[in-house]
């Protein structure tokens, strides 16, 4: 019991401290840098879209105002099966360098991206979503790095309004910034485990097509650039902008669905967890381990309550401390510093519980699907 006590401490912390300690690290000391450049080539704008009417005529009108040469900018929208009043925004919108592809049924977002890329003139792709606005400077920003031949993928950064009012959201906004940082790091080092979904680029030359139904595009994407020798880097000065989620239960289901995507690629791409995927240890470190966190945790709780004395029974109090927390921050009361400890701990805690339930998915069968 003792073993599985301290084998478990050792899954939580290195997930967690260990791993971005040592990228850090590495970071400081054995960085790779970007030779970037102010570079100009065809770049091709490809978003999915599913009953966007809503989100649709600002993000196009945010798209039109890029400071980027616009004839060397084509913009694709692919409306994936919508049935609300995106395809008539599209009709009104096509012009030259503005072309909608709208599919008669839904058939998934990695469906709707393979379609616009096929049709893709740019020498770069650049992916976007329909709800975040793009700094007026990021398309620029990313297309720099491309200068260096050695990078086939740029990731932009992005960055989450804060609400005052949201309380719960502190949380999460420190969950983000680390995951931001990890990010980075991994960049400077070689290569980043995926990228921001609101906002990265690929070289057109190194994509191909995405396997159908495909929750997370913007992980997989990215290794199968680096499984054909190139870099994929984080661009933090390249911005787009979204609000925090609303709610707690919001942000678990957008978390469930990331997670169970995580155990869907290595269904459809078992690949990645042999060594012809050179991010191989990156992806254990960064992905795998955090999808162990949950039963680590229960592992500790139980070997703890199991102890009980010394060292066991003090960790045993502090996490049921922790857990307390985070029953109060699903209240959101205004306690001071108590408030801030339990937001964070509800986030830690919802975090989690999304990787157990999404392990449950995955050996059930259960699908996640493409929602807006």
């Amino acid at each position: 019991m003792k073993a599985l006590f301290w084998s478990s401490w050792v899954v939580i912390l290195f997930a967690y401290a260990g791993y971005p300690i040592l990228l850090y690290l590495r970071a400081q000391f054995w960085s790779i840098p970007v030779r970037r450049a102010s570079i100009f080539p065809q770049v091709t704008i490809l978003l999915a879209a599913y009953n966007e009417e809503r989100n649709l005529p600002d993000k196009l009108a945010n798209l039109a105002a890029l400071d980027y040469p616009a004839d060397l900018l084509d913009v694709i929208v692919v409306s994936d099966g919508s049935v609300d009043g995106t395809n008539k925004i599209l009709d009104a919108w096509d012009g030259p360098s503005r072309r909608s592809f709208k599919l008669p049924i839904r058939r998934g977002k990695a469906a709707a991206l393979n379609v616009g890329a096929a049709e893709a003139k740019g020498e770069i792709i650049v992916f976007t979503d329909a709800r975040q606005a793009i700094a007026s400077d990021a398309l620029k920003i990313i297309v720099e790095n491309f200068a260096d031949p050695c990078v086939g993928c740029v990731s932009g950064e992005l960055m989450l309004r804060e609400s005052p009012a949201a309380r719960s959201a502190e949380g999460l906004g420190l969950y983000w910034r680390v995951e931001k940082n990890i990010r980075y790091w991994e960049g400077l080092v070689g290569s980043t485990v995926g990228a921001t979904g609101a906002l990265y680029a690929v070289r057109r030359k190194l994509f191909l097509p995405i396997p159908q139904d495909l929750i997370l595009d913007d992980v997989y994407v990215p290794l199968q650039v680096v499984r054909q020798g190139q870099r994929v880097v984080f661009e933090p000065r390249a911005l787009a902008w979204d609000d925090f989620m609303p709610s707690a239960k919001q942000e678990f289901h957008r978390k469930l669905r990331t997670l169970t995507g995580n155990y869907q690629l290595l269904q459809l791409a078992p690949w990645i967890l042999t060594t012809s995927n050179p991010l191989l240890l990156q992806f254990v470190c960064h992905k795998m381990l955090r999808l162990l966190v949950p039963f680590a945790l229960l592992c500790l709780l139980g070997s703890a309550f199991w102890l009980r004395e010394g060292v066991y029974g003090l960790v045993l109090a502090l996490q049921l401390f922790f857990y307390a927390l985070a029953g109060l921050g699903i209240f959101q009361l205004q306690l001071g510093i108590l408030s801030r400890l339990s937001s964070i701990s509800l986030a830690f805690t919802l975090l989690n519980t999304a990787a157990g339930l999404a392990f449950v998915y995955f050996i059930t069968g259960r699908k996640a699907i493409w929602a807006r």
